[in-house]
């Protein structure tokens, strides 16, 4: 993402750091499929960021809203409670990005995604 892109509109460069510097956090902590949904969580808020910079004010509270979804701890009475699940933030983030006609933004874990075609040597003797 280049700075351009980062400083099209207010508040861009402060959603974008909260979802950067919240998914570093993430980064120390998970592995595996908790984190390729982790960084495609943020990958998606980053461009929606971007995207809405100049949209209505309703378009950009709906893209803010989920970024603090996704970066803020619930805390009740000064308690913190466990933090609110990736699966939850997938599904704020993807109710935003259809109410946004943005389909192409979806954030699919992997058992959404088809599966892929094992590679194949090209000198694999199978094949001729």
């Amino acid at each position: 993402m280049t700075v351009e892109e980062r400083g099209s509109g207010p508040g861009t460069d402060v959603l974008i750091r909260k979802v950067d510097s919240h998914l570093a956090a993430l980064r120390a902590g998970l592995h595996g499929p908790e984190l390729e949904l982790a960084e495609e969580l943020a990958r998606c808020l980053r461009e929606l960021v971007v995207a809405t910079a100049h949209s209505s004010a309703a378009d950009r509270g709906l893209v803010r809203a989920a970024v603090h979804y996704f970066v803020l701890r619930r805390e009740s009475r000064g308690k913190l409670l466990p933090v609110r699940s990736l699966a939850a933030a997938q599904r704020v983030v993807n109710k935003a990005v259809r109410q946004l006609g943005r389909p192409d933004l979806l954030v699919e874990t992997r058992r959404d995604r088809p599966a892929r075609e094992p590679a194949v040597p090209a000198g694999d003797p199978a094949l001729r």
